[in-house]
């Protein structure tokens, strides 16, 4: 897919982050946009940019948590009665979230919600509109994984479980596809995207769907993050709980700040490569350096020295401390 001058995208996780940006730029290729997100408030934050880009776009909005298929099928039904069609060309199964990254001490029902949303909300929206994408000329099936889809660490010290199994099957899905759609539907490519570590508010948004947010979290509950903040080497013990709170969302924030590729770049990246039909995308520096390593010496990966040897190359400082620090709350 060459152009995407009046075809439709449908784009999850359009409110914030590589999602609006994916928005944006498809906005300014001149496409038709449908977007979902549980945020109706910055969702139309992402239309009104949009339409300001281009104020001829069909830009629809439409409250769906993609870990519910009911919704998702609403969401499907919502975009083609609303745009009038039977088709669509474009699917960015880009929402994600983090979180359960312990799977012997975290709750299971935080583990449970961050593996539903970034694995069955890849699959309940690729069943949903695959006949859509199939009723189009050519259409194309764009999967967000991560390099946590094929190593699954933030590092020796923190454990990253829900996120990378979910990640893991993302991109096992998406590579069995490309042999499913070239034998059965031709016309419909499949990507599959590996970011590094991308400026977005995936840890603030993480936390507030999980009902986590800092400000929200009662005493028994920041008692419990200032011991993991402890455990993992953090001077808190004497913190008050209103400081414990601010870190948490300080790091939040630096998790988007300090971050080595901005969304915007990644959406560009994401789009040139859908241009170029790649169906495996790397975005970031540090994902080509990481996926290199990985191939290299894939029994070493999870080695204490591997992780290190990242780190003297300059990669992960920032995803470790920030990240790492962040998921003691969730």
């Amino acid at each position: 897919m060459k152009e995407f001058a009046g075809r439709l995208a449908v784009v999850t996780g359009g409110g914030t982050g590589m999602g609006r940006e994916l928005c944006l730029e498809l906005a300014r290729l001149g496409a038709n946009l449908a977007l979902c997100d549980v945020s109706a408030e910055n969702m139309a934050e992402t239309r009104q940019l949009c339409l300001g880009i281009d104020d001829s776009l069909t830009v629809s909005t439409h409250l769906c948590d993609v870990s519910n298929e009911e919704q998702v099928l609403g969401f499907r039904d919502g975009v083609l009665a609303e745009h009038g069609t039977d088709h669509i060309h474009l699917l960015f199964n880009n929402a994600g979230i983090g979180g359960g990254g312990s799977f012997v001490l975290d709750e299971r029902d935080h583990w449970e919600k961050t593996f539903n949303v970034c694995w069955f909300g890849v699959y309940y929206c690729a069943r949903a509109f695959l006949p859509a994408l199939m009723a189009a000329e050519e259409a194309h099936l764009v999967n967000t994984s991560s390099i946590n889809g094929f190593w699954a660490s933030l590092g020796p010290d923190t454990p990253h479980t829900a996120y990378s199994a979910a990640k893991f099957a993302v991109k096992g899905f998406s590579e069995a596809l490309i042999t499913d759609l070239a034998i059965n539907a031709p016309h419909v490519k499949v990507s599959v995207v590996m970011p590094g570590h991308i400026g977005t508010q995936i840890v603030a948004n993480s936390l507030a769907f999980l009902g986590r947010d800092p400000a929200a979290l009662g005493s028994d509950d920041i008692e419990e993050v200032r011991q993991q903040l402890a455990d993992a080497g953090l001077p808190v013990g004497n913190l008050p709980d209103d400081d414990i709170r601010a870190l948490i969302a300080q790091q939040a924030q630096a998790f988007e700040s300090e971050a080595p590729t901005t969304a915007a770049t990644a959406a560009q990246v994401i789009l040139d490569g859908v241009k170029h039909d790649r169906w495996r995308i790397l975005v970031g520096e540090d994902a080509l350096v990481v996926d290199a390593a990985v191939r290299a010496e894939p029994e070493r990966a999870y080695d204490r020295a591997f992780t290190e040897e990242l780190l003297a190359r300059g990669h992960f400082a920032a995803l470790i401390q920030t990240a790492g620090s962040a998921a003691t709350a969730t």
